[in-house]
């Protein structure tokens, strides 16, 4: 297993709002102290979580979550930040040699030592996630860089296996699922680094307040407290 300082300069791309946080935004908060460089890239701008908006609405909500995003980002002390603006919700429709080529141009900018990002399974089956997780590889094909690709995977038992079922967090697929000798990092989070997590993730007011109300804050604390990442599957 890897340690938290041997990613060095780390490139994040997701797909909406709130992704990163989850996701790594433990990390981030973590080397946020070692003063270890991570640059984030998103593809939308999570305007079509309501299906039945208005165009109107959906431009409103997009603001607000660009709002939210950029708050958050400031929390976990990412100060470089990439939109690509494709569309929320359509990510799979995206010529996506168009979407490797400026990916590949972020990572030849950029020039991390590690990428993270979705694996193929989108973490939770979202079809965007999957999109970007394939963009992401095609990318990776088009840069003359070989950084270290990790992916976030889960874990058996479950954190918390009722919210997850109850929330449908898994409704459109489910993570690849890692024993403990098969993951490369494991972040367990605790104190200042967790405070700092929640505090982005309650910034996205829009996409965790819902949940937070239901939940408690102490059990979505520790739904949140752990991040696990694997490298990717060898295909044949």
């Amino acid at each position: 297993m890897i340690e938290l300082s041997d990613l060095g300069t780390v490139l994040t791309v997701w797909a909406h709002p709130d992704d990163e946080t989850y996701l790594v935004g433990g990390l981030a908060a973590v080397r946020l102290d070692s003063g270890a460089r991570t640059v984030c890239v998103t593809a939308t701008r999570g305007e079509a979580a309501d299906p039945d908006a208005s165009p109107g609405e959906r431009v409103a909500l997009g603001a607000l979550r660009t709002r939210e995003l950029d708050r958050a980002l400031a929390l976990l002390g990412v100060h470089e930040h990439h939109w690509l603006d494709y569309p929320d919700g359509r990510c799979a429709e995206v010529d996506p040699g168009e979407a490797a080529a400026r990916l590949a141009c972020v990572l030849d900018d950029v020039r991390p030592d590690t990428v993270i990002t979705f694996g193929p399974d989108g973490f939770t089956g979202h079809p965007d996630h999957r999109a970007v997780s394939g963009w992401v590889d095609r990318a990776l094909t088009l840069s003359s860089l070989r950084p270290l690709l990790l992916h976030p995977v889960a874990v058996e038992p479950a954190v918390d296996p009722a919210l997850d079922e109850d929330f449908g967090v898994f409704e459109l697929g489910r993570p690849r699922i890692c024993t403990s000798d098969e993951l490369a990092l494991s972040v367990p989070l605790a104190g200042a680094a967790l405070d700092r997590k929640v505090e982005a993730l309650l910034a996205q007011e829009s996409q965790t307040a819902g949940l937070v109300s239901a939940v408690g804050h102490e059990r979505f604390r520790a739904w949140v407290a752990t991040e696990r990442f694997a490298v990717p599957l060898q295909t044949a």
